[in-house]
């Protein structure tokens, strides 16, 4: 049955899949991917990029930004927002996504946790919203909840303000990636008042009794003026903010589904692991991606029911772009292998 490739092909974004170089192939002789491996080994195509972080996101994030037509310096707040259903309030205004965090406190520096580590629930997010919220009128900078541990702050004046998103910033030093221009210092002031209002308070005392991290900070970033996406992602195991950047029915989305359908994919399986070096869990996860994507996703390639499969697999220094398609899979002569994993230069 003849095919289409342009309309038929199926874009994975895999954060984190690349492994760091100083382990990868330790990583790489525990994964059993048959499938994975002969996505890789027939490519047609593969290309590595080093990443600059000028922009100060990661590049699955620059990758998301470009293929929503957002640009590719993370200004994802006003588009969060419509996905949360706020787009009367995103259309008016410079917003800023407004995220509750926990920072560790060392002798020589502070460091913030990756916000997934929060377990952050809806009575908590917005309990510590209420508390928050009334100073943030009182400066004239209106604050609202979308999800929990998914805030938005309006702030006109502050467009100009250079903010990293939390995944990059997360196990750097803090002091590196916090806010930079003109109101670098207003936002600091903002961040220590909202510090206070939730020091000792009983809902982080009640969540250290639970065993929780306590919120004693948020975090600043995405800001974008009225804007909606111009293109589509569907997303799987993703945050609240990705979450709200795809289609209501492309947020747990499955291989069946974007075979069906063929687009761009976001699998967000492998930040968390790989952000904390839980290598172990990372194993596992690229195991179940196996089963769940890879192997679905290349026996339609064989069937011809997708002309083509584009990985774009990146860790926090650069990207690799591998593309296959059905006839690239005739190339027998070509063993299956996860070698291209490899190619991070």
């Amino acid at each position: 049955m003849p095919y289409n490739l342009g309309m038929t092909e199926i874009t994975l974004a895999l954060p984190f899949g690349l492994p760091p170089a100083e382990l990868a192939n330790d990583l790489l002789r525990a994964l059993e991917t048959p499938a994975l491996a002969t996505l890789l080994g027939r490519h047609s195509d593969l290309q590595y990029q080093v990443f600059n972080h000028d922009s100060r996101v990661l590049p699955h994030e620059a990758w998301l930004g470009d293929t929503l037509g957002l640009g590719a310096d993370g200004a994802f707040a006003t588009a969060c927002m419509r996905g949360c259903g706020l787009a009367a309030e995103a259309s008016q205004g410079h917003w800023f996504l407004l995220q509750p965090a926990y920072v560790q406190i060392s002798r020589t520096h502070f460091l913030l946790t990756d916000l997934r580590g929060l377990q952050l629930g809806e009575a908590d997010s917005r309990g510590l919203y209420d508390i928050a919220r009334p100073y943030f009128d009182d400066i004239g900078k209106p604050l609202l909840h979308g999800a929990p541990g998914l805030w938005f702050l309006r702030a006109d004046d502050w467009a100009g303000l250079s903010t990293a998103s939390p995944d990059a910033a997360t196990t750097q030093s803090m002091g590196d990636w916090l806010p930079e221009g003109e109101h670098a210092r207003a936002f600091r002031k903002l961040q220590n008042e909202v510090q206070m209002l939730w020091h000792e308070h009983p809902i982080n005392e009640a969540r250290q009794a639970r065993g929780l991290q306590p919120v004693n900070s948020c975090w600043l970033w995405g800001g974008a003026g009225p804007a909606a996406p111009a293109g589509r992602v569907a997303v799987a195991g993703g945050t609240a903010w990705m979450d709200a950047l795809a289609a209501p029915d492309s947020r747990q989305a499955s291989a069946a589904q974007l075979i069906a359908q063929p687009g761009a994919a976001l699998l967000a399986d492998l930040i968390a692991p790989a952000q904390v070096g839980d290598w172990a869990d990372w194993l596992a996860r690229v195991q179940r991606l196996e089963q769940e994507w890879f192997a679905p996703l290349l026996a339609a390639l064989q069937d011809g029911r997708i002309g083509g499969v584009r990985l774009v697999l990146s860790h926090r220094f650069g990207t690799s772009t591998v593309s296959t398609s059905r006839l690239a899979l005739r190339k027998f002569w070509r063993k299956p292998t996860l070698t291209p994993l490899l190619k991070q230069s």
